[in-house]
């Protein structure tokens, strides 16, 4: 069976049938999960892998969970994996991202998969796991709102290794030959502050694994060998549609660079030198972060030589989670139509120093990486693209997660948010208010659901004026959220563009930075901190760059502002 075989209706059919899989994935992860987290906010990724490891196919979920996942694929290829196994890892220098996101890989073998295709399938049902074939894999991401580590959250400030941060996961079987490993199972709960919380989502992760490979059973039993191939039928098409996309694009070279603020690590902590000091000792250096993008012709570079070293706190970033969000960006910038698989990456290649901020060793902290650095590398190859295609590339949004995280010690619960801000306008229209941008495409937890979950209160959930960044396109608004705490807890804040503000494009204004408070006492960009019963935690997050020259904006617009009380001040 060849590619060539399948006629365009067909591949159509099949490409869709598969996407159908893993978004069903997600369903059944979703609502199978007990924790807020991620049967609230969906903070999770599903998708199909084929035998060779390459995506397939992929639920519309998270950034920088899919572009990341074929990695933790990669690990566990090297396992010998079997039919009926399901391999856990959260491991970030070997297959994982950051530990809280807890990554479980199956391999497809359903009992139509026999290694004789020829096989009756009355034969293929009494097939032993030894003769099924491994057609595929299925792979599901969650952020776990604990995994241990030095604060609840696990995702602590001022971590400096990443010990610090919680249990480290490399791919290992939770389940072998079809029976849950309890032995494993029980090491990790053994080390999370929410034991049973952990022990729920983890079942629905599998429930979401067990039935991917019951839907491709079906496919199987209904398509056959047409079916694989339209694996590679589906890659080839994307590839072939991106190195189009690509080849329409200017060649040449161009160059960004962005910076971070501070590592959280204090100055001390850090083996001394100069350095910008809060009053509480943490660092706020800027870490730079560098990029050179290079188009030719069908395929494109990117090459990150120039950013920061390896750092002392936790913004460190594996290599997996800087391509994710390079590979977000081209699809960005290309027709978002394409079918997002392994092929619309096979023309992009990402390269970075090792022992950089974007490539470090073990055992480097890297919880922020995932979550602050990828928006930071976000913004700087949009940056560097708006220099070949100003058209499609809009201004920077509020380039943070904003993350929440409160819990208490005694493990009775922890809290993980990250809160929305301003996306950047476009050169077509205005940015979208109090909205995830980048690398997450979470909801947010709400008011009702987290009240009743958690001893938190919220007494404030808006919008913020006056925080778009002019232009002919006015950049998004940002928000304002503020939870009163009920019981003692410890409060982790990993934010960014409280310093250096979302820039506009094209003349476009820059938009509002952010600021975190505790009490009305404003604190760091990256804070963890023990507080009593009855503390007030405020995030109020940055709004979106604005695009074009603001004299061009249109009287109605303008007005349109007043009235919905995005801009308070006369103009």
């Amino acid at each position: 069976m060849t590619d060539a075989d399948l006629d365009p209706v067909e591949l159509e059919i099949l490409r869709n049938q598969l996407e159908s899989v893993a978004e069903e994935m997600g369903k059944v992860l979703i609502r199978g999960a007990y924790s807020p987290n991620i049967k609230e906010r969906r903070d999770c990724s599903t998708a199909l892998f084929d035998a060779e490891g390459r995506l397939v196919a992929q639920a519309e979920h998270i950034p920088v969970h899919l572009g990341a996942m074929p990695e933790a694929v990669r690990a566990v290829l090297e396992l010998d994996p079997e039919p009926g196994d399901t391999f856990v890892v959260n491991d970030p220098f070997d297959g994982g991202t950051h530990l809280p996101d807890v990554t479980l890989v199956s391999p497809l073998a359903p009992e139509s998969a026999v290694a004789d295709s020829g096989a009756e399938s009355d034969d293929a049902h009494e097939a032993t796991d030894a003769s099924r074939e491994i057609v595929g894999y299925a792979v599901s991401r969650a952020h776990h709102a604990d995994v241990g580590g030095m604060s609840p959250g696990s995702m602590p400030a001022g971590a400096r290794e990443i010990y610090q941060e919680g249990l480290r996961l490399p791919p290992v079987r939770l389940v072998a030959g079809g029976e849950l490993v309890e032995d494993v199972r029980d090491l990790i709960l053994a080390n999370v502050r929410t034991p049973e919380e952990r022990r729920a989502d983890l079942r629905a992760q599998m429930a979401a694994n067990d039935r991917a490979e019951e839907r491709v059973g079906e496919l199987l039993a209904d398509h056959g060998d047409r079916l694989l191939a339209a694996f590679d039928a589906v890659i080839d098409y994307s590839r072939e549609r991106v190195e189009t996309e690509l080849a329409d694009l200017p060649d040449g070279e161009y160059t960004a660079r962005d910076f971070l603020e501070g590592d959280g690590v204090s100055e001390s902590e850090a083996n001394g030198g100069s350095s910008d000091r809060r009053s509480d000792g943490v660092s706020d250096d800027d870490v730079p972060i560098e990029v050179t993008v290079e188009i030719d012709g069908p395929s494109l570079s990117v090459d990150f030589s120039g950013t920061a070293g390896q750092v002392p706190g936790n913004l460190n970033a594996p290599l997996a989670v800087a391509k994710s969000a390079v590979y977000f960006v081209v699809r960005c910038v290309t027709d978002p139509d394409i079918p997002p698989n392994h092929g619309c990456y096979a023309p992009v290649s990402v390269s970075a120093p090792e022992g950089s901020l974007l490539n470090p060793g073990a055992p480097a902290a890297v919880v922020g990486g995932n979550v602050e650095t990828s928006q930071r590398v976000t913004d700087v190859v949009f940056r560097a693209l708006a220099e070949a295609v100003p058209e499609r590339v809009p201004a920077a949004g509020q380039g943070t997660m904003n993350n929440l995280i409160i819990g208490s010690r005694a493990g009775d619960f922890t809290y993980y948010e990250t809160i929305g801000g301003g996306a950047g306008a476009r050169p077509t229209g205005d940015g979208t208010d109090g909205v995830q941008v980048g690398m997450t495409n979470t909801l947010n937890t709400p008011v009702e659901a987290l009240e009743a979950e958690y001893p938190l209160r919220v007494e404030r959930y808006a919008l913020r004026p006056d925080t778009g960044g002019e232009g002919r396109h006015r950049g998004g608004l940002g928000l304002e959220r503020s939870v009163t705490v009920e019981e003692r807890a410890t409060v982790s804040l990993l934010t960014e563009r409280r310093r250096h503000a979302p820039q506009g494009l094209d003349g476009g204004g820059a938009g509002a930075l952010g600021e975190n408070r505790i009490d009305g006492e404003r604190v760091g960009a990256k804070t963890t901190r023990e507080v009593e019963s009855g503390t007030t935690v405020t995030v109020l997050t940055p709004g979106g760059g604005g695009y074009g020259d603001p004299s061009e904006r249109a009287d109605e617009a303008r007005e349109c502002d007043r009235r919905e009380g995005k801009v308070t001040d006369e103009e």
